[in-house]
Parts: structure tokens; C-alpha cells; sequence
């Protein structure tokens, strides 16, 4: 559990777990730090995968199920705990939808919301663009990453540290330009979806999130670019907005029970 799930802030009594799944070539601590700005109703797991952090001398993962068969089996025991919550930035947007939609096939299980960021649906045409940003050389494909912005500088001047940052970047996009869905003949979930962009990132088709369920979808658009939610008042936009619609999930939920058996 503890290689794959970094919690900072642990909260034993939380009402809801809020799992975070990173960006292309992203680590956990990011999202880990939002533990402190959640109240104790909300625990925060950070996920950390493969080839990089305390994992960095593990292979990275050929295929996207690999990755999901991973953290559906470590996570399961946890899920059936109380409910969840995913959100996911980009690639990360990606993983949390793969795993959602295996959880629910295999478990009959979701998440209470979905909440997807900087990307457009899985199923959607919008996600394939001519030429692969995987299949470029190292000196384009840094261009490219300095273009939508996000990456320190610092990682971006220093060759060494750059070693390690290209390849796992490079590892994660090529797993999700291998991603194929179909648009799905029934809504996968019964859950709500929030689909969140920078104002200023390439355009994203996010109205085909609503495809995937049949309860309330939004979109919300927020100042910036690609990584619009690390500038301190997205991100506590973000937290708030998920904060309040958690908490009405639960009440949702005690409405669903209470007709359940009393009606």
C-alpha cells in the first residue's frame, strides 16, 4: 500500500477518500500536499507509480491495464471502506477513468464523482493528433513541453536531471496514446463527472465526458494553461469545489438509503 498511495495527512475518521492520480512523467507530492487543505472529512491518497520518487528503480508499465490491475488490487480493500473519489489531471485523467471503469466492470463498485482535468474523454476523436508526442526527438518533445508550459525551468536547463525527467514522461504518453475506447453503447457510470481546463491550454473536448454517465455533468473553465491548477487559486478553487460536492454527495446518499428503506 505504502509504495503505491502517498498520505501525508493521515485522517483516520474522514467521511470520503479522495484519490489522485499525477500527470504524464508526475510524482505524488503534489497532490499528497492537498491533504493540508482539506478538512478532516477528506483523506487525501496521492498515487505514485512506477520509475519514479521511491519507485524510480522499477520498470514503467507496457500497457495502460497493467497500471489499473495494479492500483484496483491494492486499493480495493480501502475502497470498500467508505466512499471514494477520483481525480485526475491529463494522463492522469486517464488512469482515473481506466480504473473507475475497471472497478465498476469487475467490482460493481465507483466512485461517488469523477473528477477529470486537462483532457478531452477517452472515446473522443479529439485525442489523436498527427504525429505522436512520444515518437519525438528529445530536443522537440522538450520544445513541445516547454510550449504548453508546467515544467520548471530547472528541469528543463539541467541535462541531468532531464536523464530522468524525458523518459518517464515519454513512458506515460506512449500508454496513453495506446489508449482505445469506443464510444460506449450505455452510460459506464451512474456517478457524477466534473470535467476541469485551463482557459488558455489547447482546446479539449470535455462535453464528451457526458457521454460516459447518466447523472449530473459540468465543466469548469479556470484561468491559465495546461497546468492552470498549480497557481495557488485554482487549486483552491478546486479544493473547494470538490469539498462541497462530496459533501453533497452524502447527502445524496443518505436521501438514496432513506427511500430505499422506508419506501
Amino acid at each position: 500500500m505504502d509504495k503505491l498511495v502517498n498520505c501525508l495527512y493521515r485522517k483516520p475518521e474522514a467521511l470520503y477518500r479522495l484519490i489522485c492520480f499525477p500527470w504524464a512523467g508526475g510524482g505524488s507530492i503534489h497532490y499528497a500536499q492537498w491533504g493540508k487543505h482539506f478538512d478532516n472529512s477528506i483523506e487525501v491518497y496521492a498515487i505514485r507509480l512506477p520509475g519514479r520518487e521511491t519507485r524510480s528503480k522499477e520498470p514503467f508499465m507496457q500497457n495502460l491495464q497493467q497500471l489499473v490491475d495494479e492500483i484496483a488490487n491494492v486499493l480495493l480493500p480501502t475502497l470498500k471502506e467508505k466512499p471514494f473519489a477520483f481525480f485526475g489531471h491529463s494522463f492522469g485523467a486517464y488512469l482515473s477513468f481506466a480504473t473507475a471503469e475497471y472497478i465498476k466492470r469487475t467490482h460493481s463498485m465507483e466512485p461517488v464523482h469523477l473528477f477529470v482535468s486537462g483532457a478531452s474523454a477517452p472515446h473522443s476523436a479529439a485525442r489523436f493528433p498527427i504525429q505522436k508526442k512520444s515518437d519525438l526527438p528529445d530536443d522537440e518533445f522538450l520544445k513541445w513541453m516547454t510550449s504548453i508550459g508546467g515544467t520548471p525551468s530547472e528541469i528543463l536547463t539541467n541535462k541531468d536531471i532531464l536523464q530522468f525527467f524525458v523518459p518517464v514522461l515519454k513512458a506515460d504518453l506512449r500508454l496513453v496514446e495506446l489508449i482505445r475506447y469506443e464510444k460506449p453503447h450505455m452510460k459506464l457510470f451512474s456517478c457524477a463527472i466534473s470535467s476541469f481546463d485551463g482557459k488558455e491550454d489547447v482546446p479539449h473536448d470535455l462535453e464528451a465526458w457526458k457521454d460516459l454517465t447518466s447523472a449530473e455533468f459540468t465543466i469548469q473553465k479556470l484561468p491559465g494553461g495546461h497546468f492552470y491548477l498549480k497557481k495557488p487559486e485554482n487549486e483552491m478553487f478546486l479544493i473547494s469545489y470538490i469539498t462541497k460536492h462530496l459533501e453533497n454527495a452524502e447527502i445524496y446518499e443518505r436521501e438514496d438509503y432513506w427511500h430505499k428503506h422506508h419506501l
